[in-house]
């Protein structure tokens, strides 16, 4: 799916001090280096907050994605101080949808809150490039620290986090009054607090492998084909395939989807790729012999599935808040978005001392959550609930859909959330006030 972020210096030692001994302490513990945690940890450094970041594994590594990067994604970035001029980072234009025997080519809106332009970058090394710039940025990055869970005293707050170090899995305990956490779909710190996940909400799947692909690997667009079939039961795939450029000589090739609706049924994603992938021109060399990884596969929790957002000085961001997007499976513009508001309002509620002022303060961050994405989310399960995951994306690209231009852009930017706030043209109007019918919930 459109989903995917986290290099310097002595930052990036598995030790726990600057001896290498000992238990740490911090203003903020930021458990995971993914796009959330990285970016949490560079606002927070630059707000001058003393910030422990926290990775499971070492850099560089393999991370389930499709890399690609929409506007909203390069936005945070450049609001990060990441150089994407650089080498590594391949720009393209827009989306090609592909749907029935049609194609239809969708560049990226030039509005003046966005970028016109998204990205592609492997998670293999863009994780490795977010974790240092924290670093550099002044955070402390200790890799190869496994949190086992939160500390809490005996009002149940927390006041820090239990973990094993290194290939000896020492015991170790870091200690801070407040917790970032962006541990990823396994919400192991989520969840050593009680915090649940909505089981009303599916949890989507992604699968991907890269293949040598001379032919489009500098394709200016993104592509995805939304009319494809699940083999073994006929019924349309719940989700998109894509094929994404890499501009390395190499394509990022995969399968999006929801469960099917019948029973919440996973799908194969292995056999829906194995009988798209022949459909594909034999010219692009995407076939067994040029296959560049294995087939790998990981879950996309989405619509907002984790409630409460902030609880017992404990902030969820990204994937262990379920922040993918209903509407197309992206996630690493909302992680590094909330990551940015989860900074500034710790950076605030720190100004205050501790007890109810800032707890005040720190509840402010799902207030904040809700105000951007509460109404676009609930709509977007809406859609997952009675279209997406019944019949895929074949009945929204409908042939009049996409023999209309205003039509395919205005769902363009519906899908992707690229938007301007406020509205500047009428696609903007129309989509916002479509989203103000949309009740908010209350929580």
């Amino acid at each position: 799916m459109i989903t995917n972020s986290d290099e310097a210096g002595s930052g990036r030692d598995a030790g726990s001090g600057p001896d290498g001994a000992g238990d740490e302490e911090a203003q903020v513990i930021v458990v995971g280096a993914g796009p959330a945690g990285s970016a949490a940890a560079v606002h927070l450094a630059r707000a001058g907050v003393d910030v422990l970041l926290l990775e499971k594994s070492g850099f560089p590594r393999e991370k389930v994605c499709g890399d690609g990067l929409t506007p909203r994604s390069v936005y945070q970035l450049v609001r990060m101080g990441i150089d994407i001029d650089a080498p590594g980072w391949m720009r393209n234009k827009g989306m090609r949808w592909v749907c029935g025997g049609l194609e239809a080519e969708l560049d990226w809106p030039r509005l003046g809150a966005l970028p016109d332009f998204g990205l592609t970058r492997s998670r293999h090394d863009f994780d490795d490039l977010l974790a240092s710039h924290a670093s550099a940025t002044g955070a402390r990055l200790r890799t190869h620290v496994k949190v086992t869970g939160p500390l809490t005293d005996r009002a149940g707050h927390v006041t820090g986090v239990s973990a094993t170090r290194g290939a000896g899995q020492e015991p170790v305990r870091y200690r801070a009054p407040l917790v970032v956490a962006a541990d990823g779909a396994s919400a192991r710190t989520a969840l050593g607090l009680g915090f649940e996940r909505d089981g009303k909400r599916p949890v989507a799947a992604a699968a991907r492998r890269y293949y040598r692909s001379e032919a489009r690997t500098h394709d200016p667009y993104l592509e995805l084909w939304a009319d494809l079939r699940c083999p073994r039961t006929g019924r349309d795939l719940p989700g998109y395939g894509w094929v994404f450029p890499m501009g390395d000589g190499r394509v990022n090739v995969g399968l999006g989807a929801l469960p099917q609706q019948r029973r919440r049924r996973p799908v194969d994603l292995r056999a829906a790729l194995e009988h798209w992938l022949p459909r594909l021109p034999e010219e692009w060399g995407v076939r067994e012999e040029n296959a560049d990884s294995p087939l790998r596969s990981a879950p996309l929790p989405m619509g907002l599935n984790r409630r409460p957002q902030y609880g017992r000085g404990v902030l969820l961001v990204g994937d262990s808040a379920g922040m993918v997007s209903p509407w197309s499976g992206e996630g690493i513009a909302q992680a590094m978005e909330a990551a940015e508001v989860a900074a500034d309002i710790i950076a605030l509620a720190l100004a205050r001392p501790a007890g109810p002022r800032r707890e005040h303060a720190l509840h402010q961050y799902p207030v904040e959550i809700r105000r951007r994405w509460a109404r676009y989310y609930r709509l977007g399960n809406v859609a997952g609930d009675l279209v997406f995951s019944r019949y895929g994306f074949r009945p929204v690209l409908h042939p009049r859909v996409m023999a209309s231009p205003h039509l395919l852009r205005a769902l363009a930017r519906l899908l992707t959330h690229v938007t301007d706030e406020p509205a500047q043209d009428t696609i903007d109007a129309v989509l916002h006030g479509l989203l103000r019918l949309v009740p908010t919930p209350r929580r």
